[in-house]
């Protein structure tokens, strides 16, 4: 008997509503390619209640106190600790990752909760007496009213709340549309929001893919928007948001570098490495996809990676054995498949071919196996474009500078790391690489909820970026009060 199908609801002022759109996306399990979930697409007229709610939602938000605010903030924390593992189950099953890496992106889910639960030390405005005779100056950081969030499939939980909770402290008000590909993650944190006690129309949240993204940019009553994805898609945002006069922030793609030098420790620097290139089977815009070795430790160096490589197991990511899961669907599962296809028909060497993978059991899973790829050239679109999925190209370096002009060759500036014993080498590196997120011996440079998620070039779009104190100025604006009270002119005493 095949299991039931949720057909997923929009929450909008606290209560859920059937989106009044005509077609519905179907939510899948990558592993298996069952339908779990149907998301009916919104209408103009959902979304536009949808930031309607919020609007009406404001004044009364911004009016709570900071403190009380965070105490929301707090109860949800608690409450999503609470559920830590049917929301990590949630997340495996409608993106395919691994329950580690599920967890793992819950914990960073948690971690911007509880730094944007800190907003009355993060607000704070300034204070300067005396500018001139009797004159004080103050500036105050002050919500806007209404933003909007567009989320990425692969990181349904940990991307939304990058700027959620940020907006909630500071007093403004929310939509989020997820991904239509991954809506499950959010649906779960609206029940979870409503019992943390969060007020009607604080936060909202309409399905739907480009049509509603463009209607939330486009609302007049909709301040600025957040987004993460690929690069075409937020230079579209970005374009869309300037020309409606909104804030934007948008996060795109990237093609991240891995420099591997002659000194580095490969017994350490292959399973961090390992984690960067195939975690998440490569879906992330922190992936290592392009793996630059020095000349002297290249053969040993490809050698391992290869061995790694075959060595891990590929299937459903509830399986504890698993060490890979599926890509996000099979549209991805072709493309990056047809990149690979097109690399090896022009002269590039599969050290380990995936393109073959399967996993037992799941015959009608998105599987893509672990992919290392050697004698590439730049205009590979290996090399050039990003794949978005579980491929590694190799390319060889006589010097630092070599690889770091590799790296500056890319349009890209997300993400760079280096693995180097090399103090010396690994301060240059990082001083002198055009790049957002760099790693010394880390492979993943995610930074903490504390700092702003980085990027450059055609990986961001924007000013101010996600997380932390990028993340409270983006989402305020500042009040400057200059004041003056000269005695009265009368002489009359204000006590009488």
């Amino acid at each position: 008997m095949a299991a039931e199908v949720e057909t997923l609801r929009n929450w909008i002022a606290g209560e859920w509503r059937p989106p009044g759109g005509t077609d519905a996306a179907e939510v899948t399990n990558p592993a298996s390619g069952a339908v779990v979930a149907e998301a009916p697409m919104a209408s103009a007229a959902d979304v536009s209640e949808a930031v309607r709610a919020a609007q009406d939602a404001f004044a009364g938000w911004r009016a709570v106190p900071a403190v009380e605010r965070a105490r929301l903030l707090f109860r949800l924390h608690a409450l999503v600790d609470d559920q830590f593992d049917d929301l990590a189950r949630t997340i495996t099953i409608e993106n395919g990752k691994t329950l580690e890496e599920a967890r793992g992106e819950l914990l960073r889910t948690l971690e911007n909760i509880e730094v944007a639960a800190g907003i009355p030390t993060l607000q704070l405005g300034d204070f300067a007496s005396d500018i001139a005779p009797g004159i004080d100056e103050t500036s105050v950081l002050e919500p806007l009213g209404v933003f909007a969030q567009i989320g990425p499939f692969n990181f349904p939980s940990m991307v939304p709340f990058w700027f959620a909770p940020y907006a909630l402290a500071t007093g403004n008000t929310y939509v989020i549309k997820p991904s239509p590909q991954t809506p499950l993650s959010q649906a779960r944190m609206m029940e979870l929001m409503a019992q943390a006690g969060f007020p009607a129309g604080v936060v909202n949240l309409v399905h739907g893919g480009a049509a509603q993204a463009e209607a939330l940019i486009a609302d007049p009553r909709v301040k600025g928007v957040s987004f993460v994805g690929t690069t075409p898609v937020a230079r579209r945002i970005y374009e869309l948001a300037a020309r409606h006069g909104k804030r934007v922030q948008a996060q795109g793609g990237a093609k991240n570098h891995l420099v591997v030098l002659s000194d580095a420790n490969l017994d350490a620097a292959i399973p961090n490495l390992l984690g960067s290139t195939f975690g998440c089977a490569g879906q992330r815009c922190l992936a290592g996809s392009v793996v630059v070795a020095a000349s002297g430790v290249y053969a040993d160096f490809r050698q391992r990676l290869q061995a790694a490589a075959q060595g891990m197991r590929i299937g459903d990511g509830l399986d504890p054995a698993t060490d890979m899961g599926p890509v996000i669907s099979q549209d991805a599962r072709q493309r990056v498949l047809s990149a690979v296809d097109e690399a090896a028909a022009n002269g590039a060497a599969l050290v380990a071919d995936g393109r073959a993978a399967a996993a037992d059991g799941l015959p009608n899973g998105y599987w893509v196996g672990p992919t290392v790829v050697d004698d590439v050239t730049p205009d590979m679109r290996l090399v050039a474009e990003e794949v978005f999925g579980p491929v590694v190209s190799l390319r060889r370096a006589g010097t630092l500078r070599e690889a770091m002009d590799m790296i500056e060759a890319s349009d890209f500036g997300n993400a760079a790391s280096i693995y180097t014993s090399s103090g010396a080498a690994a301060r240059e590196f990082a001083a002198g690489v055009d790049i957002g997120n760099v790693g010394v011996n880390v492979g993943v440079a995610a930074p903490m909820a504390f700092f702003p998620f980085a990027g450059r070039r055609q990986s961001f779009f924007g000013d101010l970026h996600g997380q932390a104190g990028d993340a409270v100025r983006f989402f305020t604006d500042p009040k400057v009060v200059i004041s003056r009270w000269p005695q009265s002119t009368d002489g009359r005493d204000p006590w009488d």
